[in-house]
């Protein structure tokens, strides 16, 4: 197990240049098993959970090769589908969640999917109901054996039909639209994510060929067609990562500008952390964060406590409440946060607690944070739960008084690419000990 340690107090300054998405990454790489023909994938972040995807195709017999740092292309015109039923398989597409889009692309093309329980982060229930009943729209016969946790669908033919997802979900729609692209007829999906990056896969499925109608809406139409090709796709800038760097020069008082951002991609994610008093600059596809000694919440117009919560998109992602909620317990002001995706995200809160933070944790759900107005964290030592709880415990360590340890950064680097070389590139002081 890897351990950073932190010196915090110091103020960084300098650019930083955000990473390809994670979550597109891992739903486009699973599209590429829909066609015999080369597929060439632009600006692929180099972390655990792609890296781990990458293995798995190679294991498919997935000609890979690496072009330059994130330029890969994929060929998958011998996939081994007898790898399904191995133990390897199972073993290995059961280290990451992003495993389950593996299952409608061979759907699709070979009539059957396999997969082990997923992976991913321990933050609370992740049903995977929404993908198996679309499979079964669809024509699918789906089994579980609760004994090995393991699932299969087959199919001899998929047949288009119109369905309404129970959940916006992202993973759902994106493994319901690849199998749809390739089953006979015409296909509506209601209620569906419409998140950028399931409109990435969108438009690279209809590059290779497919017809998909209603992209950025909730609402698509596929016409399913027989056959699919090349494409050559770019991954768009990882708006996770950009809301992370956003908080980072908040807290840690630093000027900090954010290198091709595709901001017309983030949504509602530059206002909401305006709402923490966070000043920011838009430069072109940059954004600017000048210096700040503090920041103050906003209140409601009537002069009720700020609520930040996540919600499908064009709501705020859940994947940056726990980046907001650390943000805001610097802040001068109060905010509660509500996360109503997932019950065990805000868990590691008695983390900051430790720390000096003075947090309320309402429920699995609530947290009322009264903002320290900069009163410096006391250094310490912690273990990441998650991805977005160990980044934002990592921002917190940079803004403390004295060196704090971070264990299990595994956790980080599932989802951030080389995080501590790039912090320490604008002044950070971050050791990793393996």
């Amino acid at each position: 197990m890897a351990t950073f340690k932190v010196k915090g107090g110091i103020k960084l300054k300098g650019d930083l240049h955000p990473q390809g998405a994670k979550n597109e990454a891992l739903q486009v790489l699973c599209a590429v098993l829909l066609t015999p023909e080369k597929v060439i994938m632009e600006n692929v972040p180099n972390i655990r959970d792609v890296n781990i995807l990458i293995d798995l195709l190679r294991d498919l017999n997935v000609e890979v090769k690496q072009i330059d740092e994130s330029t890969y292309s994929f060929k998958a015109a011998n996939v081994d589908i007898d790898y399904l039923s191995s133990d390897d398989y199972k073993a290995k597409s059961s280290r990451i969640r992003g495993s389950i889009m593996i299952v409608g692309p061979l759907l699709a093309r070979y009539g059957k999917g396999y997969i082990p329980r997923p992976g991913g982060d321990k933050i609370g229930r992740r049903r995977l109901d929404t993908h198996f009943i679309g499979f079964e729209n669809l024509g699918a016969k789906f089994i579980y054996d609760s004994k090995e946790e393991f699932y299969r669908v087959t199919a001899e033919q998929l047949k288009g039909t119109d369905m309404l997802l129970d959940e916006a979900s992202v993973t759902g729609t994106a493994n319901i639209v690849m199998t749809a692209v390739m089953a006979k007829g015409k296909t509506s999906i209601y209620n569906a994510a419409c998140e950028p990056y399931l409109q990435q896969l969108c438009k690279m499925l209809n590059s290779m060929g497919a017809k998909i109608t209603g992209v950025g809406s909730n609402l698509l139409h596929i016409e399913g067609v027989e056959y699919l090709g090349c494409c050559t796709h770019r991954i768009l800038p990882d708006m996770i990562e950009i809301g992370s760097f956003i908080g980072l020069a908040a807290i840690t008082k630093s000027e900090i500008t954010i290198k091709n951002v595709a901001y017309d991609e983030l949504g509602v994610i530059p206002s909401v952390f305006s709402k923490l008093g966070i000043k920011m600059e838009r430069q072109g596809d940059d954004i600017y964060i000048p210096a700040q000694e503090s920041y103050e919440i906003q209140s409601f117009i009537d002069g009720s406590i700020l609520t930040i919560s996540d919600a499908p998109w064009p709501g705020f992602t859940p994947d940056l409440l726990s980046i907001v909620l650390v943000v805001a317990s610097q802040a001068k002001g109060s905010v509660l946060i509500h996360q109503k995706m997932f019950e065990s995200r805000l868990f590691f809160v008695d983390k900051l607690i430790d720390m000096g933070a003075q947090i309320i944790l309402c429920d699995p759900h609530r947290a009322t944070v009264i903002g320290q107005n900069h009163m410096q964290f006391k250094a310490t030592t912690m273990t990441s739960p998650d991805i977005r709880a160990g980044v934002s415990l990592l921002l917190a360590a940079l803004a403390a008084d004295g060196e704090s340890t971070i264990h299990n950064i595994e956790q980080i680097d599932r989802g951030y690419q080389n995080i501590d070389t790039r912090l320490n590139a604008i002044g950070a002081q971050i050791t990793r000990i393996n």
